[in-house]
This record gives structure tokens, C-alpha cells and sequence, in this order.
């Protein structure tokens, strides 16, 4: 395990690189193909400890928002021969987990590469126009063992839906380094 900060190649205000991506359900997925108001994708994987302690937040996340208000897509790009990473692992660790979101595969690692994603997990919020309003923190509780007081990206879905402007737009995430598949970096 590398502990990785976020990095922000991505900048606030820019729009969200297209993707269609296959999901664990085994049907294809666009950013395009929601309506909701925020969009938030989040980089995560199936091994490591800080997306395993942040997961049952994102999924809280979802089930506390109209899915016209906010819609989670979840993209592993991680090394599918990484131990206990691959999409068969994915389809388990989503059902292990109750997922109440999209888990797509992104196996050439491209959308990662297009986003700036280095870490898991590596949350990116978008607008209704798919321009990204913030980049961060899920909350406040950045090691595997920490209980969050502050709920960073509930509150930032909040602003935007009231049309308020995020005062703090990039605030890094922690997490795993993404496992580059060798040669491809």
C-alpha cells in the first residue's frame, strides 16, 4: 500500500471527460446517461483499506439523495491482475458491499488517465453541466480508522444544489496509489 494524496490535473470549472464504461451489472455506462443534477465519480478499488473504511459512506451518500440530485458512478482503473483486484472481484466486493451505484471497469486505465485519478479512493464532483465544481475529500476522516465529523461532499452536493459556490474546490483525498498496469504508465 502507497498512501497517495490526490492531484489535481483536472481544474474546477472544466468538463468531465466522456466515457461509456461496462459496469459490474453488465451493462454499459455514460456519464451521459444521467440526469441528476451532481454527478460524482469516484476512483476506488476493491483492496484497499481507505476505500473499504469510505465505502459505506458513498453509499449512504447515494440513498440520502434524490437520484434526480445526485447520481454516484464508482470506476475501478486498477491493475485487474493487482491481487484481489479484476472484474470478478469487482462484482463481488459491489455485492459484499450492497452497492446502491454503478462499478465500472476501467480496464485500459484511460478514464483515470484522462481524469488525473492516482488515488483510491479520488472523488470528483461534477454540476448538471458536467463541470467539475469540486475534487477531494469524501470527509473528514482520512485514515482507514477515523470516524468522519465533517462530511465534506454531502455538503458540497448541498451547495451546488442551492446553486452555492464551493469555497474550497480541491481539498486532496487520500488513499491507495491506482495499481498502473506495468508498461503503461
Amino acid at each position: 500500500m502507497v498512501k497517495t494524496p490526490s492531484s489535481r490535473i483536472l481544474k474546477t470549472g472544466q468538463l468531465s471527460p466522456q466515457f461509456t464504461l461496462i459496469g459490474v451489472d453488465g451493462k454499459t455506462h455514460s456519464m451521459r446517461d444521467s440526469q441528476s443534477t451532481t454527478l460524482l465519480i469516484v476512483f476506488i478499488c476493491n483492496h484497499c483499506p481507505y476505500v473499504k473504511a469510505r465505502i459505506g459512506d458513498l453509499i449512504d451518500l447515494q440513498s440520502h439523495f434524490d437520484p434526480l440530485e445526485l447520481q454516484v458512478l464508482a470506476i475501478n482503473s486498477n491493475d485487474p491482475n493487482y491481487n484481489g483486484e479484476g472484474f470478478d472481484n469487482m462484482k463481488r466486493f459491489a455485492v459484499e458491499n450492497n452497492f446502491n451505484f454503478p462499478y465500472l471497469f476501467d480496464k485500459t486505465q484511460e478514464i483515470a488517465r484522462s481524469f488525473g485519478a492516482v488515488c483510491t479512493p479520488d472523488p470528483f464532483l461534477f454540476d448538471k453541466d458536467r463541470r467539475l465544481v469540486y475534487h477531494g475529500k469524501i470527509n473528514d476522516a482520512l485514515e482507514p480508522g477515523m470516524t468522519p465529523t465533517e462530511r465534506t461532499i454531502e455538503e458540497n452536493i448541498k451547495k451546488v444544489l442551492r446553486g452555492e459556490k464551493i469555497q474550497k474546490d480541491f481539498d486532496p483525498s487520500v488513499g491507495c496509489s491506482i495499481k498502473w498496469i506495468e508498461n503503461n504508465n
